[in-house]
């Protein structure tokens, strides 16, 4: 039996390859820019958003390269995330590919069948496991660029999608970004740790909307007591990387 893929979010959303169903009435899948076959996906994230309407339950669900859109005509699993588990969380998303004709031509989405809450260490553990085949399958794309021998699944995403070693060279980095998020950063000092992270932690902690709160607000705001620009972008920056705040959108923060 075929396992579930991991990948993360950047690839995926890159994906317009879509592969037939099989003889056996098995679903078709979704194959990537590195050649990964997807149709049941494994990932871990942040669950920033979702709702329900009519019949229908959709949310997102984030990495650091992107997001998955979560889409349920049956809500099952995915009404049940939405109903119990807080927004945001780190969770794991089990889900079969699919391609939503409704949206933009060729937009891949994921129908969930299991979201489960996880803590920050798991998530890790995902993401490094994740990285370790997107590496695996870039360094197999990369042979079969130069000629070498290469599986099938490879050799027709190197076909549809013409892959050059520049688009390789993005996604490689993609998955360094992930990477570099889970290691430990150098301790912030004790004068920026009491005086700035704490008083920004605090600002964005009274935003109550589910946009956050702008990050030319924050500045504003400190600004005014004194905290210089840079010092509040860099206390952001920390607590972002810690997983203590997240973007919902550009330009906004919100606590996690």
């Amino acid at each position: 039996m075929e396992g579930a893929a991991r990948v993360f979010a950047g690839e995926f959303s890159r994906s317009t390859l879509v592969e037939p169903s099989g003889e056996s009435s098995a679903p078709g899948g979704i194959v990537t820019p590195t050649g990964a076959c997807c149709r049941q996906v494994f990932f871990a994230g942040v669950l920033t958003e979702a709702d329900e309407s009519g019949d229908m339950a959709r949310c997102r669900v984030a990495d650091p390269t992107g997001a998955f859109d979560l889409i349920s005509w049956r809500k099952g699993a995915l009404k049940d995330a939405i109903t119990t588990i807080p927004i945001p969380s780190f969770v794991t998303v089990t889900g079969l590919a699919q391609m939503n004709q409704n949206r933009r031509p060729g937009s891949p989405t994921m129908r969930p069948e299991q979201i489960l809450p996880i803590d920050r260490a798991t998530r890790d553990q995902i993401y490094l496991s994740t990285a370790e085949y997107t590496l695996q399958r870039i360094g197999q794309m990369r042979l079969a660029i130069n000629g070498g021998n290469a599986d099938e699944n490879i050799r027709r995403a190197l076909r549809h999608y013409a892959t050059t070693t520049k688009d390789l060279q993005e996604i490689l980095e993609m998955v360094e970004r992930v990477i570099l998020g889970i290691r430990p950063l150098a301790p912030v000092t004790a004068e920026v740790a009491a005086d700035i992270i704490a008083e920004v932690r605090g600002l964005v902690g009274t935003a109550s909307g589910p946009q956050g709160i702008a990050v030319e607000e924050v500045i504003a705001v400190l600004g005014r007591k004194g905290i210089r620009k840079e010092s509040v972008l860099a206390a952001l920056e920390s607590l972002i990387v810690d997983d203590e705040c997240y973007q919902p959108r550009k330009g906004y923060v919100r606590l996690l």
